[in-house]
C-alpha cells in the first residue's frame, strides 16, 4: 500500500502538470507575422527605392549637411528641447520600474523590533526576522521582467525616433531661414526696379509721352510689392521663432542665413535590407508586440499554482541585546497557493491581453504602411523636384535672354515701357519660383532620409 503522504505529493504534482497544460494555450505568432510583412515589403520595394541616381554616401541625418553652424544648432537643440528631455527623463523611470521587476524574483527579507512594559512586570523586547521567497516555478517572474525591458527597449526606440524628427525640424528649419531670406532679398531687388520704373513712368507722363493709367498702374506694383515684402520679413521671423522653440530657448539667435543654398547629400547605395528596418518607430512597434506577447504569458501563468517559501526567526526577551542576539525560535514554511475561482477575472484578464497582442500587431501593420508611405511620397516628390527643378531653370535662363532682348528694343523705341515691365515680371517670378523649388527639394531630401530610417548621430 502507497504511503499517504507520498500519494498526496503525487496528487498535487499531477495537478500541477494538467493545471500548466490547460493554461497554456495555443496563440497566434504575431511578431513572425511582422517580421514576413517586413520582409516582403522590403523585397518589393528594395528594387524600386534603389533606381534614384547615386549623389554620396550617408549613414546619418547629420551627414546630409557639412556646415558648423547648423552642427552647433543641433547639438543645442538635443541638449535643451524641452520635449526631447521629458522623454528622456521617462526612459530613466522606466529603467527604475524594470530594476523595481526584477527584485520580485528575489528574496524579500524584513526585520522588526518591538518593545513593551506592563505594570507590575518587566520590559519585554522583541525582534523578529523574515525571508520570503516564491519559487518562480513557471517563469512567470522572469517573463514579467522580459516584458518590461522590451517596453524600456520599445520606449527607447521611439526617443530615438523623436531625436531624428528634432535633427530634421532642425535642418529643414535653417533651410527654411535661408529660403525666406532669399525671397526678401529677389523681392527687394523687385522693389528696387519697380521704384525705378515708377519715376521713369512719372518723368514721361509730365513730358507728355505716358498716360496716367500706366502711372497708376505702376504706383500699384510698388504698393503691393512693398506689401509683400512686410509679409516676407515677418515670415522669417516666425520662422526663426521656430527655429528657437526646437533649440528650447527664449533667446535671439545670432547667426547669419546663408547666401546661398548647401548640398543636400543622400544615397541609396548602403540600404538594402535596412531601408526601413533602420527605422525606430518600426523597431518601437515589433518590440511593442514582443512586450505583449510575454505579458500575455505572464497573465496565463496568473492562473497557475504559486510556490512560495518562508523562513522566519523571532526572539523575546527582557533586554534589547538579548533579543538581538539570543537564540531565536525559527519557523519555516512552505506554500502552495492555487486560484480556483476569481469571478473569470485571471481568464478575462488574459484574453484581454491576447487582444492588446493583437492591438500591437495592428499597431505595427500601421507603422510600416505609413513608413511606405512617407518613402513612396518622398521618393516621388524627389523625382518631380529634380524635374521642376531643371524645367524653371531653363525657364530663368530663356527669360534672362529675352529680358536682355527687350531692354535694347526698348532703348531703340520699338516696344513700349509696358512690355519691358512685363517681361521684369516674368524673370523675377521665374527666380523666386526657382528658389522656392530648391528649398522644397533640400527640404524633401531631408524628409526622405528620415524616412528611410536615416537618424541623428550619437
Amino acid at each position: 500500500m502507497l504511503n499517504p503522504s507520498v500519494l498526496n505529493v503525487g496528487v498535487v504534482c499531477l495537478s500541477l502538470l494538467l493545471t500548466a497544460c490547460s493554461s497554456n494555450e495555443k496563440r497566434e505568432d504575431f511578431a513572425g507575422l511582422a517580421q514576413n510583412e517586413l520582409s516582403t515589403v522590403s523585397n518589393i520595394k528594395s528594387s524600386q527605392w534603389h533606381e534614384m541616381n547615386n549623389v554620396a554616401t550617408v549613414s546619418h541625418l547629420t551627414d546630409l549637411i557639412a556646415d558648423p553652424q547648423l552642427d552647433d544648432l543641433i547639438a543645442k537643440a538635443l541638449e535643451a528641447n524641452p520635449s526631447l528631455q521629458k522623454t528622456q527623463l521617462t526612459l530613466q523611470a522606466s529603467l527604475w520600474s524594470i530594476k523595481s521587476q526584477h527584485g520580485d524574483s528575489l528574496p524579500s527579507v524584513e526585520a522588526g523590533f518591538s518593545g513593551s512594559k506592563t505594570e507590575g512586570s518587566n520590559a519585554s523586547y522583541k525582534a523578529n526576522l523574515s525571508i520570503s521567497w516564491e519559487a518562480d516555478l513557471w517563469q512567470k517572474l522572469a517573463k514579467a521582467e522580459q516584458a518590461a525591458t522590451k517596453t524600456l527597449a520599445s520606449d527607447e526606440a521611439l526617443y530615438q525616433a523623436s531625436r531624428d524628427t528634432l535633427v530634421a525640424n532642425v535642418i529643414k528649419s535653417w533651410l527654411a531661414i535661408t529660403a525666406k531670406q532669399h525671397t526678401i532679398d529677389i523681392e527687394q531687388k523687385r522693389l528696387t526696379l519697380l521704384d525705378a520704373n515708377e519715376k521713369l513712368i512719372l518723368k514721361r507722363f509730365r513730358n507728355g509721352l505716358g498716360d496716367l493709367e500706366a502711372l497708376d498702374e505702376s504706383r500699384t506694383s510698388v504698393s503691393q510689392s512693398k506689401a509683400d515684402l512686410v509679409e516676407y520679413q515677418e515670415n522669417l521671423a516666425i520662422e526663426i521663432r521656430n527655429l528657437q522653440l526646437y533649440l528650447g530657448s527664449n533667446e535671439p539667435l545670432s547667426f547669419i542665413a546663408n547666401a546661398t543654398y548647401p548640398d543636400v547629400s543622400l544615397s541609396f547605395q548602403g540600404l538594402p535590407q535596412q531601408n526601413l528596418q533602420r527605422r525606430p518607430d518600426l523597431k518601437a512597434a515589433y518590440l511593442a508586440i514582443e512586450a505583449a506577447d510575454l505579458n500575455t504569458s505572464v497573465a496565463y501563468k496568473d492562473m497557475l499554482p504559486s510556490i512560495s517559501l518562508s523562513a522566519t526567526f523571532s526572539d523575546t526577551a527582557e533586554s534589547p541585546s538579548a533579543a538581538l542576539f539570543g537564540s531565536p525560535i525559527w519557523s519555516l514554511l512552505a506554500q502552495i497557493t492555487q486560484p480556483l475561482y476569481q469571478g473569470g477575472q485571471l481568464k478575462a484578464a488574459a484574453e484581454i491581453a491576447k487582444l492588446k497582442t493583437a492591438q500591437a500587431y495592428q499597431d505595427y501593420r500601421d507603422t510600416l504602411l505609413t513608413a511606405v508611405n512617407e518613402v513612396e511620397n518622398t521618393l516621388g516628390q524627389e523625382r518631380v523636384l529634380s524635374l521642376q527643378k531643371q524645367h524653371i531653370h531653363d525657364a530663368l535662363t530663356s527669360s534672362k535672354k529675352n529680358l536682355s532682348q527687350y531692354e535694347k528694343k526698348y532703348r531703340t523705341g520699338l516696344i513700349e515701357i509696358s512690355d519691358l515691365i512685363d517681361a521684369q515680371t516674368t524673370m523675377y517670378d521665374l527666380e523666386a519660383q526657382l528658389d522656392d523649388i530648391i528649398y522644397k527639394h533640400l527640404s524633401n531630401r531631408v524628409d526622405l532620409g528620415l524616412a528611410l530610417g536615416l537618424g541623428a548621430n550619437e
